[in-house]
């Protein structure tokens, strides 16, 4: 579903393009990247790699920084989805590896708070009540279930092979990674002032740490957890930074039940049959959707002369409330399905689009949205090119080089 605010009021446009990419867990992240490739193929003009501004919020955090590094939206399905990149190899198994060391913790905590609670009872025995005893061993209950320091490694390796960093100051472009501090609820931007020495994977780790799921994380004495607690996508952030034109990515909306399809058996009517889970999938896609919009319609009026375009799925989309968020199997249908309905999106909008990216100097290719046979698969057809460290930097550099000369020429 393809959200359009235009500019209420015109300015001359420098042509300046930030995006916000929000949170939504592996199944949302894997929504996003098909989104990403449609946009690349079918946009003439657009650059992922080189817009002005990055704003990645938790799962998003993953693709704002990959982009911002000069990782294609090609590369990032071979990665992802192919398991054919010619550098970088995925383990799945990273997002879902147990939390030992902090099962450990928690686990060395229990002598003494058992001794303590033996003692109050002895010494005040009318105070005991069951409330008293689950607050106090609350304390026992780990943070997060699955450990994530393998993922800030994945991503540490990744960002430091064929010339990319994994040092905010040495981008060429702004990347803002988006998190919470536990302790007082305030949100930090990791990437701008006083927290662009913190490593990349590691302010991804930080935003992507949703509570129950993984522990927070610790940095600078602070633990941090994740971004999408405070706001959806933080499009302020890219507005903030002068741009032309907003596009934002939201993967979670809420299904509309007694329309949209299972894919495991037939229609669903009614979501608490589903049990705990899917009530408070529902619950927590209503809220993120319901502040996206508020911002939204705040933004407009703030913000009148940029332009938004946000990509989110279509309440009737039961492939992305009913799949489960940790199966990976299914992450190249998930792609897929949003590659193909992002392209559906683009192609019935075409006549309200085409005049709001020609002011950004883009256009929308035709022989693209009108190919029956165009899909995501046939977009990654040809071999992954094979190439080393040097031959890669070499590239960035005529990269650099071919950006200069196609501004000084604007």
């Amino acid at each position: 579903m393809l959200l359009l605010q235009p500019a209420s009021r015109q300015r001359p446009s420098q042509s300046r393009i930030g995006i916000a990419i929000a949170g939504g867990g592996p199944i949302g992240g894997m929504y996003e990247m098909g989104v990403l490739r449609a946009l690349d193929q079918a946009i003439d003009g657009l650059d992922l790699t080189a817009l002005d501004v990055y704003v990645g919020v938790s799962s998003g955090a993953f693709l704002a920084a990959s982009l911002a590094n000069r990782i294609d939206t090609e590369q990032l399905c071979r990665i992802f989805i192919t398991g054919d990149a010619d550098d970088v190899r995925f383990d799945p198994d990273i997002f879902v590896r147990p939390a030992l060391r902090e099962y450990a913790k928690r686990l060395g905590a229990a002598p003494g708070l058992l001794w303590k609670w033996w003692r109050d009872t002895l010494l005040h025995p009318r105070s005991f009540h069951l409330g008293d005893t689950l607050g106090r061993f609350g304390a026992l209950v780990p943070t997060g279930l699955f450990d994530n320091e393998q993922i800030a490694r994945f991503l540490k390796d990744a960002y430091s092979r064929h010339g990319r960093t994994d040092d905010f100051r040495e981008l060429k472009r702004l990347l803002y990674i988006v998190a919470v501090d536990l302790d007082n609820g305030n949100t930090v931007r990791f990437g701008g002032p006083g927290w662009d020495d913190v490593p990349i994977s590691r302010a991804i780790q930080a935003s992507a740490a949703l509570p129950a799921l993984y522990p927070p994380v610790e940095i600078n004495g602070r633990q941090f957890v994740d971004g999408a607690l405070r706001r959806t996508m933080h499009a302020s952030m890219a507005f903030d930074a002068g741009i032309d034109l907003f596009i934002g990515l939201n993967p979670l909306v809420p299904v509309d039940a007694s329309r949209a399809r299972d894919p495991r058996g037939g229609r669903t009517p009614r979501l608490s049959s589903g049990g705990l889970p899917m009530v408070l999938s529902q619950t927590f896609r209503t809220l993120l959707q319901s502040r996206m919009q508020v911002g939204m319609q705040r933004h407009a009026q703030q913000y009148d002369d940029i332009d938004q375009i946000v990509f989110e799925p279509s309440p009737r989309d039961g492939d992305m409330f009913f799949t489960n968020a940790f199966s990976y199997s299914v992450r190249a249908d998930v792609c897929d399905f949003a590659y193909n309905a992002t392209l559906a999106d683009l192609r019935q909008r075409h006549d309200e689009l085409a005049p709001l990216l020609a002011r950004h100097g883009l256009s929308l290719r035709r022989e693209v949205l009108d190919d029956p046979d165009h899909s995501l698969a046939t977009s990654l057809a040809a071999p992954p090119r094979r190439i080393n460290d040097t031959t890669a930097r070499l590239v960035r550099a005529l990269d650099d080089v071919e950006a200069l000369l196609r501004e000084r020429k604007a």
